[in-house]
């Protein structure tokens, strides 16, 4: 069977695409009107997707094969030891489960028969999987002695069919109250543990951690037990996001004594920039401002800062020691809020962090935002994080939201780190790319919406 997922303008252009990749034959598991992604959801356009399925009738090989042909006989071996062969066996225990969940054919009512002309048309709204034939098709795979035509089925298509013969069982008892009702208690356990599931393996699809899902979906295990539906759980699985995460305050000056922020982090990943942001915002809030770098390692940094603050009419102060650091802290002590840019550094090098830490010492009014790449791989960002550690870290910025895909990875280092969020940067435009973290913000960027 090959699973596709079609995207169009509108319903017609993507059925025209389904009919011209699969044929009048193909069998439309789902259809939704979904929106593309912009900047962080704003400003995108609907659009029609629709997932399709065909049965490709495999290439039989009925004669005798020549002796001198022998290769081709270890193709079935082949390939049984390829991707499809464990596919085969996840499908087959994945048919056995939906069955399971779906109430027995002697309880339900008995079906007219649909005219003939309605079951030749390939395009319905809704058409489900025909299992008996998909039953079929599998144990003639495993017992089948013809050489097959290998073909794989992408992971993600493979997920995406899961999801939607789950998500079938789930409407169907949720469709049928009458049934609901006589339907013993341990159907409508294992009803609500699919959804439990699918709840639990979008946390994952996001890169959130296994621990760290175990944690959210703790709340939303029991809201599920007291017979909570799907749309209620999701809205849960939010809010348990939103009260596990702890955010910082906004940018707001201190009364008497300056507000000093220090941005430290790895290279490239937008200190310089940030601190433009932020200096930028302060400064249209008409706060007095310093500006301070202590990057005299990169080409080019000072003269970036300088451009920045040419143009707002701001002080830039170089720091190349400690000392003349805390000169230059105490010169400006009159101002509402001062921004400390500094190097990146590599986490392996313990030598320049603790460098760079003998700068940080010399005030400890100085709030220390480790910058993180929301673009980052997990396991790199957890390293970064304990490296990191030498520096009184006191804050976490996210930045490059606007070129990550998934966003788990924000909850796993909070969650782990317990530091808290301050300012999510979305891109390279100064000063309008950024924005205080918030908890509502990551659990919308964590739980996707999906349409009942």
């Amino acid at each position: 069977m090959q699973v596709k997922t079609f995207k169009a303008n509108d319903m017609s252009a993507a059925l025209r695409m389904v009919k011209t990749e699969f044929g009048t034959e193909a069998m439309i598991l789902s259809s939704r009107l979904e929106k593309r992604r912009g900047l962080l959801g704003c400003f995108s356009r609907p659009y029609y997707e629709i997932t399709a399925a065909h049965d490709r009738a495999p290439a039989v090989i009925s004669a005798p094969l020549p002796e001198k042909e022998t290769g081709e006989a270890n193709a079935l071996a082949e390939f049984r030891k390829s991707m499809l062969a464990p596919l085969a066996r996840e499908l087959k225990e994945l048919r056995t489960r939906v069955e399971q969940l779906t109430p027995r054919v002697a309880d339900r009512e008995p079906l007219k028969e649909a005219p003939k002309q309605a079951l030749k048309e390939p395009f319905m709204s809704e058409r489900r999987p025909d299992l008996p034939t998909f039953d079929r098709q599998l144990r003639a795979f495993q017992h089948t002695e013809s050489v097959l035509v290998p073909r794989s089925l992408p992971c993600s298509e493979v997920e995406e069919l899961k999801k939607v013969l789950l998500r079938s069982v789930v409407k169907k008892d949720k469709a049928r109250p009458e049934e609901n009702s006589a339907a013993p208690e341990q159907a409508r356990s294992k009803a609500r543990q699919a959804v439990l599931e699918l709840l639990a393996d979008d946390l994952r699809v996001s890169g959130v951690g296994e621990q760290e899902t175990r944690t959210l979906m703790a709340p939303v295990a029991a809201a599920a037990a007291r017979g909570e539906s799907e749309v209620g759980l999701r809205k849960i699985l939010k809010d348990s996001i939103s009260a596990s995460i702890n955010c910082a305050l906004s940018l707001k000056p201190k009364k008497g004594v300056p507000r000093i922020l220090a941005m430290v982090g790895p290279t490239g990943v937008g200190k310089t920039t940030t601190i433009a942001k932020l200096a930028a915002n302060a400064y249209k809030h008409g706060f007095k401002i310093a500006i301070i770098t202590i990057d005299t390692f990169r080409i080019g940094a000072v003269a970036q800062l300088q451009t920045y603050s040419g143009i707002m009419g701001l002080p830039l102060e170089v720091a190349s020691t400690p000392q003349q650091l805390a000169q230059i802290l105490a010169a400006h002590s009159d101002k509402q809020m001062i921004f400390i840019d500094t190097a990146g550094r590599t986490p392996r090098d313990r030598e320049k962090l603790l460098e760079m830490k003998s700068f940080l010492d010399v005030n400890p009014a100085i709030e220390v935002h480790l910058c993180l790449s929301a673009t980052t791989r997990d396991t790199e960002l957890g390293k970064t994080v304990a490296r990191f550690g030498v520096l009184p870290v006191s804050r976490v910025l996210f930045t490059k939201l606007d070129e990550s895909e998934s966003f788990g990875s924000i909850i796993n280092v909070h969650l782990r780190a317990k530091l808290p969020l301050s300012y999510f940067t979305t891109g390279q435009k100064v000063p309008e790319d950024i924005e205080t973290a918030t908890s509502a913000k990551l659990a919308d960027l964590i739980v996707r919406e999906i349409k009942p």
